[in-house]
């Protein structure tokens, strides 16, 4: 895509994208000279890069790129990284180009890919070799593409942090993107402490720099942590950054400005502690009001409720609202939530946390029951309640859940069109400017599903695992699996959000999302690296 602008420039928007060696000792990074059938840069060594075409997301144009110019697929690499998008002008080439930077880490012949051997490259370089990360200089000397080294560091921080602080957003990032079975609030404690670990790491000696590590090191958690929990992880840290930003402009003894940013990260951390409990609470304020009566009527005091995947906040709720109302009976039924089955690691939590809190001799009772996904429509029989949480919500009140929820819910509203529908948040996860409103889908490594057939002994399963393996080869036939974690539900199906604030309903939402606009409007003249982030939802 591209159209004037400036005098007499052309606007780029390309990708760059880096492909990583993570060697036992050593990382490496592999770089291409450019050759002379190229329009610009020609004979300079650069990543995989390329334009973005008209209707084409930055990462779709990343893979596109990469398997034109390398011949490598998705067996080959996996996604590593996204790097903040940039701007830059060169008049030597009349161009304003936009940068989009990404990172692959390539996969080795012994986990399955290709390696080095599968690097095939086309005619629009003349050869590649790999590199050490940290020789790589924006200058003439060394022979790259303009910006390299600023293209690199946004994708590989190692570079520009300590040892201690690379080391502390490494495993951060790494706990964050392996876990999918925990919730909003574990992920975001999760993030807050990996935060405080690198802040922690890294006491400011040059504010300026300090400052501009600090609010990186917010955009890797953001989008190379868990992404689908984006919003959720976001904005409790604009917050924060605020606040530390209003510490760095004091102009306080080095000392007391170290107190006061560790006390700014434990109080932020506290308050994410604690959120869980006003939830809960509102919960059985809720449950209390509109549902005991409705109960009590019934020919068996039993409240129903369905629900599936697996949280903390959820089981509390339950458990704690059971033990506040006079219902005698709670009737539970847990979808088993494949392919990680957290129904199942839910319904175990359930068991001890019941028989801890109610003993033996208590005259409360529960049922519990863990349906197979398929199963959502029976599990839905005389359904009080179907509650779920959110990893996401649209800034229309749209939610982004896991696999599984949107029919279970349709199920619910079908088998028992009084069935309220309950969606137990955080307000942290609304979006705000549509950031995280493109409803894609999170596709993530079949294996994990294949895994399960194959351990099964499913017959025929082989067949299917040979075809996906050969999905680029050029046959006629091409088979795939899905895996995808996470769906969206449309906000007409909602019937309340219970939040730590109390109950609300659709408008209270749309309330809230622009209450996150405006205040990431107010905190643009303190971070100034706010309108870059708002502007790449498909990034």
């Amino acid at each position: 895509m591209s159209h004037s602008s400036g005098p007499g420039f052309l606007q780029r928007s390309v990708v760059s994208s880096f492909i990583f060696l993570n060697a036992e000792r050593e990382t490496k990074v592999a770089l291409f000279k450019r050759s002379n059938k190229v329009s610009t840069y020609r004979h300079c060594l650069a990543p995989i890069s390329g334009y973005i075409e008209q209707n084409e997301t930055p990462i779709t144009a990343a893979w596109r790129e990469i398997r034109e110019e390398t011949s490598l697929n998705s067996h080959d690499v996996n996604l590593w990284r996204k790097g903040k998008p940039y701007s830059f002008s060169d008049p030597s080439v009349g161009r304003q180009w936009t940068i989009y930077p990404f990172s692959f880490r390539l996969v080795c012949c012994d986990e399955g890919g290709r390696g080095g051997k599968g690097i095939q490259i086309d005619w629009e370089h003349e050869s590649w070799g790999w590199y050490n990360p940290e020789s790589i200089k924006d200058d003439e000397q060394f022979g790259g593409v303009p910006r390299l080294e600023e293209s690199l560091g946004r994708v590989w921080f190692e570079g520009n942090m300590n040892e201690g602080a690379s080391k502390a957003l490494i495993a951060g990032l790494e706990q964050l993107k392996a876990d999918h079975q925990s919730g909003f609030n574990e992920l975001t404690l999760a993030a807050l402490r990996t935060y405080q670990d690198v802040i922690t790491q890294m006491q400011p000696e040059n504010s300026t720099k300090w400052w501009e590590t600090a609010r990186m090191v917010v955009w890797h958690l953001w989008k190379n942590g868990r992404e689908d929990m984006g919003s959720a992880i976001l904005n409790p840290f604009l917050e924060l950054l605020a606040e530390i930003q209003g510490i760095l402009h004091q102009s306080l003894d080095r000392g007391v400005e170290w107190e006061c940013l560790q006390a700014a990260l434990s109080h932020h951390i506290q308050r994410q502690i604690d959120m869980p409990t006003r939830i809960q609470n509102s919960f059985a304020a809720y449950v209390q009001s509109k549902f005991v009566p409705i109960v009590q009527s019934k020919p068996k005091a039993s409240l129903n409720i369905l629900t599936l995947s697996a949280s903390s906040n959820i089981r509390n709720s339950v458990l704690d609202a059971f033990a506040a109302v006079p219902i005698p009976d709670l009737d539970l039924r847990i979808l088993e939530s494949r392919p990680l089955y957290e129904g199942v690691s839910m319904g175990s939590s359930i068991i001890s946390a019941f028989q801890n809190k109610f003993p033996g001799t208590s005259e409360k009772h529960l049922k519990m029951t863990i349906y197979t996904d398929a199963s959502a429509a029976l599990a839905s029989k005389d359904v009080d309640l179907v509650l779920l949480g959110a990893d996401r919500i649209s800034d229309c009140g749209a939610i982004n859940n896991k696999t599984g929820s949107l029919p279970a819910i349709l199920s619910a509203k079908h088998i028992s069109p009084n069935s309220k529908l309950l969606i137990l948040t955080a307000l942290e996860k609304i979006a705000g400017y549509g950031v995280d409103d493109d409803h894609n889908q999170e596709l993530n490594d079949p294996k994990r599903v294949m895994d399960g057939w194959l351990d099964a002994g499913v017959k025929g399963v082989n067949i299917i695992n040979d075809s996906v393996w050969n999905a680029y080869t050029g046959d006629n036939c091409v088979i795939k699996v899905n895996n995808i974690f996470s769906e969206w539900v449309p906000a007409g199906l909602v019937d309340a959000y219970i939040c730590a604030e109390g109950t609300l309903d659709v408008s209270g939402i749309e309330e809230k999302a622009e209450q996150v606009k405006q205040n990431i409007e107010r905190n643009l003249q303190y971070m100034p690296f706010l309108p870059g982030l708002l502007d790449i939802s498909n990034v």
